[in-house]
C-alpha cells in the first residue's frame, strides 16, 4: 500500500515475505558497485530491438525460406510469448541465482538464438532461433531489479527513467534500420548486426555488472510464492495496470499504424520511420522530466499525469481525424505527448512496483515485464485488426482512446490505496 507524507513521493509499504521480517532492507543497496547506466540501457534495448528490427524482412525471409508470410510471422508472436514467459521465471531465478549468472546466461542464449536464425534454411529453425533470441528479456526484467538493488526508492525511479530509454528507442528505430539493411544486404545482415550488439552487451555485461542481489541463495519455490503475495497486493495491481495499459497505448499504434500511413496516406517506409521518431522524441522527454522530478512529486502524481497527457493526445488525434482530416501532422504529431507521457508514467510505476516487496524484486520485475508485454501485444493485435479493417483510423484511435481512460482511471485508483493504508 501507499503512504503520503508531505512533499514526498507516495511510496508503498513493504509487504514480507515468508521468512523475512517486514522491515528488511533492500538488498545489496550500497554495498554493491553500481553498473553504468549504459550497460543497463544497452542490456534492456536488446530484447524489444530484436522484437521488429526484422519486421521489414519478414516479406524476404518467406520468399528465401519458401514459406508463407502467415508462417514468418510467428517469428513475431512466439518470440513475444516467449519473452512474457521468461521474464516471470528471470526474477525468481535471479533472486536465488543472482542477477549477474541470470541476465549473462540470457544474452548468451539470445547470441545462440541470433546465430540459429543466421544459419536457417527452413523456416522451423528460424522460428526456433526466434524463440531462443527471446531469452535476452532478462535484459528487461533484470536491468530494473539492479537499479531497485542499488538505489534507494527515491531515486530508483529516476534512474529506471534513464534506463528505460533504451526500451522506447530501441523498438522506434528498429525497423528503419532493418529495412534498410535488408535494402542494401538482404535479411541476413539483420542477423549479422543482432550477432554484433549481442557480442557488445554480453562483454560490457561481464567487465561492468557486478552481483548486486546481496541475499542470493533462497530457495526457487518460496520465491515463486512471491507472485501470489504480490497478486494479493492492491498497490502492485495498481502499478501493473497503469503500466501495462499506457504502455498499450503505444503498442496499439504500432500495431496499426504502419497500415494507415503507408496503405492509406501512401507514405514510404523512410517516411513512416521519420514521422514515427515523434514517439522516440516524447518518451526520452518523459523520461527527462521523471529524472528531473521523481523525487519532488508523488508517484501517483506522475502516474496520473502522465495518463492524462496520453489520454489528451489521442482524444485530439480522434477528433482530428474523425473531423476528416487525416494527414500525417494529425496521425503523428499528438503521439510525441503520447510518448511524453508513457515516460512519465513507466519509470514511476516501475519503480513502485518493485518497491512494494523489495525482498522479492526480481519477481515483481518480471511479472510487470511480462504483463506489459502481454498487454502490448493484445493492443497491438487489435490495433492491427482494427486498422486493416472496416474501423480504420477512427477505429485505430477509438481503440487507444479507450485503452488510455482504462489507464487513467487504474493511476486514479491509486488514490484509495493511499487512504486505505
Amino acid at each position: 500500500m501507499l503512504r503520503d507524507t508531505p512533499g514526498h513521493d507516495a511510496e508503498p509499504t513493504v509487504l514480507p515475505t515468508a521468512g523475512t521480517p517486514p522491515a528488511a532492507a533492500p538488498v545489496a543497496g550500497a554495498a554493491a558497485r553500481r553498473p553504468m547506466l549504459v550497460t543497463l540501457m544497452i542490456a534492456s534495448a536488446l530484447s524489444p530491438l530484436a522484437i521488429n528490427i526484422f519486421i521489414p524482412s519478414m516479406a524476404s525471409i518467406a520468399a528465401d525460406l519458401s514459406a508463407d508470410g502467415a508462417t514468418v510471422g510467428l517469428g513475431l508472436s512466439l518470440y513475444l510469448v516467449a519473452t512474457a514467459l521468461i521474464q516471470l521465471v528471470a526474477g525468481p531465478l535471479s533472486d536465488r541465482y543472482g542477477r549477474r549468472p541470470i541476465i549473462l546466461g540470457g544474452m548468451v542464449l539470445f547470441l545462440i538464438g541470433t546465430l540459429l536464425c543466421l544459419m536457417a534454411d527452413d523456416v522451423a529453425l528460424f522460428l526456433v532461433g526466434r524463440v531462443v533470441q527471446a531469452a535476452s528479456a532478462t535484459g528487461i526484467a533484470l536491468s530494473r531489479a539492479i537499479v531497485r538493488d542499488v538505489y534507494s526508492r527515491e531515486r530508483a525511479a529516476a534512474m529506471i527513467g534513464y534506463v528505460t530509454m533504451g526500451l522506447a528507442v530501441a523498438p522506434m528505430i528498429g525497423p528503419l534500420i532493418g529495412g534498410v539493411l535488408d535494402t542494401a544486404f538482404g535479411w541476413r545482415s539483420v542477423f549479422w548486426l543482432l550477432t554484433g550488439i549481442g557480442i557488445v552487451t554480453i562483454v560490457l555485461l561481464a567487465f561492468d555488472l557486478s552481483e548486486t542481489n546481496g541475499e542470493t541463495g533462497r530457495p526457487i519455490l518460496p520465491q515463486l510464492r512471491a507472485y501470489g503475495e504480490l497478486a494479493g497486493s492492491s498497490a502492485f495491481w495498481i502499478y501493473v495496470g497503469t503500466s501495462s495499459l499506457t504502455s498499450a497505448v503505444f503498442f496499439g499504434f504500432l500495431g496499426g499504424a504502419p497500415f494507415i500511413a503507408m496503405t492509406v496516406l501512401g507514405m514510404t517506409p523512410a517516411g513512416y520511420s521519420v514521422w514515427f521518431a515523434l514517439c522516440a522524441i516524447g518518451y526520452m522527454l518523459g523520461n527527462f522530466a521523471t529524472a528531473r522530478l521523481s523525487e519532488r512529486f508523488r508517484i501517483k502524481t506522475m502516474m496520473v499525469t502522465g495518463a492524462v497527457i496520453s489520454l489528451a493526445a489521442t482524444s485530439l488525434s480522434l477528433a482530428l481525424i474523425a473531423g476528416g482530416l487525416l494527414s500525417p501532422l494529425t496521425l503523428f504529431a499528438p503521439m510525441l505527448f503520447v510518448g511524453f507521457g508513457n515516460g512519465l508514467v513507466l519509470p514511476t510505476a516501475t519503480a513502485g512496483g518493485v518497491s512494494v516487496m523489495p525482498q522479492a524484486a526480481g519477481a515483481a520485475a518480471g511479472m510487470l515485464g511480462a504483463c506489459q508485454i502481454g498487454v502490448g501485444a493484445l493492443s497491438s493485435i487489435l490495433a492491427a485488426l482494427l486498422a486493416t479493417g472496416s474501423g480504420g483510423a477512427v477505429g485505430l484511435l477509438l481503440l487507444m482512446t479507450g485503452i488510455a481512460i482504462a489507464g487513467l482511471g487504474v493511476a486514479l485508483s491509486a488514490k484509495r490505496v493511499n487512504a486505505a493504508g
